[in-house]
């Protein structure tokens, strides 16, 4: 899968709390970049463990972000999909499903 067919925007919710909380979303930002720096994960598994938690708590927005940036950062379909299916002792079926749903979404143009 092509950089180009997967869009790199922000949420618009997450620009929108960045634009109006500046200091708040600099900050936000510098913890993200740090946490990514502070250990030893590359970008494609770091991108698999927070799909991982987005999925666990639910959150379609962060799986569809996560998703995309794991995509980007070299994942196949096929492990993201299997960081999801990975998860069901621990979330359940049904979180899974919805998960898996999400990112079927995402991928549906380019599958």
């Amino acid at each position: 899968m092509s950089d180009k067919n997967i869009k790199s925007t922000l949420p618009k919710n997450y620009e929108n709390i960045q634009e109006r909380f500046e200091e708040y979303g600099e900050a936000l930002n510098g913890l993200g970049i740090a946490v990514k720096q502070s250990g030893p994960l590359d970008e494609k598994t770091s991108q698999l463990v927070q799909l991982a938690a987005s999925a666990a708590i639910r959150s379609e927005g962060a799986v569809h972000s996560h998703a995309k940036r794991a995509l980007k950062a070299g994942s196949s379909p096929e492990e993201v999909y299997q960081s999801l299916l990975l998860l069901t002792s621990t979330i359940g079926f049904p979180n899974v499903a919805a998960a898996v749903s999400w990112v079927d979404d995402l991928l549906e143009d380019f599958l």
